[in-house]
């Protein structure tokens, strides 16, 4: 049976720059005859094809944080939403600390998103926001509201501050949901993520196995943060790159001596060839 390769993208497999090395891709893209290869991110699915291009993915895509499953050519594999309802309640619950979220959703099943956020944002938002100006799914609105399906929901602040609303959250939801509170590598701010309670990566990686038939036996990941963990222990072998966290770090089988930005899953890969 093939072993597997899933890797997490920024800050793992993508660079800082978000960009991809022709390094890596050749690397990868050698193990593509004789392995299952594919990617659990945060991201959603539009740039996530756009980041892989040239990068070779032969098995469903683990995206928005195990919210959607989908293959490349655009099949949708699962999906797990946040109803409008809660998702009004959870905007609704920010804006009474004066803070509101970026709203990732499902708009048809040809896997069109929308990226709604409200016309208040802060510093940390702002900055985000420059890197979709000319995104045509991204749209602002003065009265945020949600849609029918939501994938995730994510706030980005101070971590102080979304401590509390992430306590708000529990004391309303209970375990309805998922939240995720990480540290954001390079802005010096944390986000909190909202997603249904079963929208993570490592059931991303069991709706995977199911859909391709691997063995975790033979599962290799790749990550860097704290939403990388859940599949970490699923895997026979969790490897951190070197600018993980060091939380990620501890839980790792191996860490690895090169970042992202020094094409660490690829040297490894090739060095795991090669052995």
């Amino acid at each position: 049976m093939k072993k597997i390769y899933i890797t997490d993208l920024d800050h793992t497999f993508l660079r800082t720059d978000l960009s991809v090395s022709d390094y890596t891709k050749k690397i990868w893209n050698s193990y593509a005859s004789n392995a299952v290869l594919s990617v659990a991110t945060a991201r959603t699915y539009k740039k996530t094809a756009q980041f892989l291009e040239g990068v070779t993915v032969n098995a469903p895509m683990i995206l928005l944080d195990g919210a959607l499953i989908a293959t490349i050519d655009r099949k949708i594999i699962d999906t797990k939403f946040i109803s409008k309802e809660a998702a009004d309640i959870i905007i609704d619950e920010g804006a009474k600390l004066g803070i509101y979220p970026f709203v990732l959703s499902l708009v048809d099943n040809e896997l069109n998103e929308a990226f709604s956020y409200s016309t208040t944002l802060n510093s940390y938002q702002s900055e985000i926001i420059k890197r979709y100006v000319n995104d045509d799914h991204a749209q602002a609105f003065k009265d945020l509201r949600a849609m029918k399906n939501n994938f995730k929901i994510v706030y980005m602040a101070d971590e102080a501050l979304l401590v509390v609303l992430q306590e708000n959250f529990k004391a309303v939801f209970k375990e309805e949901l998922k939240y995720i509170l990480a540290p954001e590598a390079y802005m010096g701010c944390h986000f909190l993520t909202i997603l249904h309670k079963d929208a993570d990566k490592s059931h991303g990686i069991q709706s995977v196995s199911e859909a391709v038939g691997f063995d975790l036996k033979k599962l290799t990941v790749f990550g860097d943060n704290f939403n990388d963990i859940g599949m970490f222990e699923l895997a026979n072998t969790a490897v951190a790159v070197a600018n993980a966290q060091e939380g990620v770090k501890e839980r790792a089988d191996i860490v690895l001596k090169h970042t992202n930005d020094e094409d660490g899953v690829a040297k490894y890969l090739a060095e795991v060839k090669n052995a």
